[in-house]
């Protein structure tokens, strides 16, 4: 027979409580398969094996290339266009970037062009997003320029080698994240913490590419204080030449990068912008070429030849590295959407598809094909002021302000990533800023918030006591909600909280003074998850509130919850009759049962104090501590007798409160 743990009608509680002011409760239903040990949902894999055996070929060839989507319904009249207009536009900016960036990682700007060549083809066909515009970035590049420049020197060809082995050793980490789902590990991670490290990250960038404009090497370093010190070192080494050419060109560069996001009618100009500068820098350089500026020199042609990379006994040394520059492009996709720039440019094009990442694919190749030997004599400060003109947009000090004015823990994780990224280098800021991040996250699943209800006047709404003064509260009644799951990690806080409820529970304003607590009631809506640790915890505090005389209730317990605290025992140990849908109706069956042990007490009181008379002459002390004995003595009526069997509320309690 199927056990039913919902409370009596109300016609029943007005019978069973012998004519009194009848207490209205609404039955709590248990979910379908109540009882029963077994699970009624299923798992995870097995809905998505069910929908896989629904999917017909298309949707088959749809799931394994997104390209699929998009060909189907392209509409050439209105997306070509578009997507030319993209393409062409994002393609021409992407074509200085690349060798700027390739720059700014140690190698040849030719790998630079590569790198922007083949991506674009392969997103294109497995790429979901329209807007997507990848290729390099400055962050990754600085940070293999930093790993490798510590293991060989940047002008052998292992440099190279052990580049091309890094970035393969990073496509195949992120494939696999990309197979087994690991990308919710990022959610873990505040954007607090991205905001201050892609800050200084900028700040590092900056400085590091900053030895173009001023004529002389500088200490490669992702810390600022080695770069400030390489910088003042070699100040009698100034050069005023590339330092007036590559300001000139950081300011054109800034200038037409502002126009174009303020003015749509000037957008253009926002993409142009790293191609007016080396266009200029070029043009510059072949009318009189002036010896003091550095170009980038021969360039050679073609497309790049397939082979497999080399270096193989380096990777257990480069393995920490390829997890930190994953780690580090997945951040930037979450704060910057891959290479913002471009692909804010492309989105503000008008892309609609993927047809403009292959559009961008084939201005690369025809500049790997055709126009390498006009790249010969590009100023490599104005390759620098590219860089550096990308990666203002980095800096974010707007949000250090915002999170100082509204949260203090959030600007403390931004200035103490910030400030170690810069102080240590990037890849000390990223541990520390994970760490912390992680931390935070630890401390406030292990510290829930946990409010001490009250009932807001007029209303049958319990609300925070501390957010609503004016609600009131019951004496002997505790009504507790605890805004998380409850684990192993956080019930000891749980428990005690309400040991500290329990004995500090503030001034209640409504009901008999009955001395102390008696009942707490849990109101679990918000608890979305309970472990086994915690039903265990719940079991020893159910022991120690009926060593206490204290009687535990559950109000709104969800679909879940229900079922575990059911499973698990709780709820025939603490008795199924004090199970409700609402706090409301836990409070007012407990306020009836205060009432009636309440008059018992009264007349016990009344009793022991003699006749009328002689109860005058009794102190009102003496009268309160009588009063409260004989309550305390038919609470324990109520829950002793039978309740070692932990099936049934005792006769007194029962006929109150079910």
């Amino acid at each position: 027979m199927e056990r039913s743990y919902a409370s009596r009608s109300s016609g029943e509680l007005a019978t069973a409580s012998g004519g009194g002011r009848p207490v209205k409760v609404i039955p709590l239903r248990h979910p379908p398969g109540f009882g029963s040990l077994s699970s009624s949902s299923q798992p995870w894999w097995w809905a998505a094996v069910g929908r896989a055996r629904g999917m017909r070929p298309v949707e088959w060839a749809e799931a394994a290339l997104p390209c699929v989507a998009w060909m189907q319904k392209y509409r050439w009249k209105e997306d070509l266009q578009a997507d030319l207009a993209a393409g062409i536009t994002v393609g021409v900016m992407l074509v200085p970037q690349a060798m700027s960036y390739a720059k700014l990682a140690g190698l040849h700007p030719i790998y630079g062009l590569y790198t922007g060549f083949v991506p674009l083809f392969l997103y294109a066909i497995f790429g979901s997003s329209r807007q997507l515009a990848v290729g390099p970035v400055a962050l990754v590049s600085l940070l293999v320029s930093n790993v490798l420049g510590g293991i060989v020197n940047s002008s052998s060809e292992l440099y190279t080698e052990l580049a091309i082995l890094l970035a393969f050793m990073v496509g195949i980490l992120e494939c696999l994240m990309g197979l087994l789902r690991l990308g919710w590990l990022i959610r873990f991670i505040s954007h607090s913490v991205i905001s201050g490290f892609t800050t200084a990250s900028a700040i590092v960038i900056g400085l590091s590419q900053i030895k173009y404009f001023l004529g002389y090497n500088v200490t490669r370093s992702s810390k600022i204080i080695p770069l400030i010190e390489s910088i003042i070192a070699g100040a009698d080494q100034f050069s005023w030449p590339p330092f007036v050419m590559g300001s000139t060109f950081l300011v054109v560069l800034l200038t037409m990068k502002n126009l174009g996001k303020s003015n749509k009618r000037l957008r253009f100009l926002r993409a142009s912008g790293p191609l007016t500068a080396v266009v200029l820098g070029t043009i510059f350089v072949k009318i009189f070429h002036p010896p003091a500026i550095p170009v980038v020199g021969e360039i050679p042609q073609g497309l790049p030849k397939f082979s497999i990379p080399r270096g193989f006994e380096h990777v257990l040394s480069l393995t920490p590295t390829a997890v930190l520059i994953t780690g580090v492009a997945i951040l930037l996709w979450r704060q910057r959407m891959g290479s913002f720039s471009r692909s804010a440019v492309n989105h503000e094009s008008g892309a609609k598809t993927g047809l403009s990442g292959i559009i961008m694919g084939i201005i690369i190749g025809g500049a790997l094909l055709f126009m390498t030997p006009l790249f010969s004599d590009i100023p490599q400060c104005a390759l620098a002021a590219i860089v550096i003109s990308a990666v203002t947009g980095l800096v974010d000090y707007e949000e250090a302000i915002f999170l100082w004015g509204i949260d203090k823990k959030d600007f403390f994780l931004w200035a103490i990533t910030f400030i170690t990224t810069l102080v240590f280098g990037i890849e000390i800021g990223v541990l520390v800023g994970v760490g912390f991040s992680l931390a935070f996250v630890i401390h406030e699943s292990a510290n829930p918030h946990i409010a001490v209800l009250g009932r807001l006047p007029g209303t049958t709404i319990y609300r925070n006591i501390l957010q609503y003064p004016e609600a009131y509260t019951y004496n002997g009644i505790v009504v507790v909600r605890i805004d998380a799951p409850i684990y192993f990690a956080n019930i000891s806080y749980i428990k005690d909280r309400l040991r500290e409820y329990e004995l500090n529970l503030p001034n209640s304003n409504r009901g008999l003074d009955v001395g102390r607590v008696y009942f707490v009631i849990l109101e679990m809506s918000p608890i979305t998850y309970i472990d086994s640790s915690a039903v265990q915890a719940l079991k020893d505090l159910h022991q120690e509130y009926k060593a206490r005389h204290i009687q535990i209730a559950i109000a709104n317990p969800n679909r879940q919850v229900h079922l575990l605290l059911s499973r698990s025992g709780i709820l025939d140990l603490i008795g199924a009759a004090w199970c409700f849908v609402r706090v409301h109706d836990a409070v007012q069956v407990c306020l009836q049962h205060v009432q009636n042990a309440s008059s018992s007490a009264l007349k016990l009181a009344s009793q022991a104090s003699g006749d009328s008379a002689d109860s005058i002459s009794t102190s009102k002390e003496e009268q309160q501590r009588i009063k409260q004995d004989g309550f305390f003595k038919n609470l324990c009526k109520a829950k002793n007798g039978n309740a070692d069997s932990g099936t049934e509320v005792q006769p007194l309690l029962r006929q109150n409160l079910v």
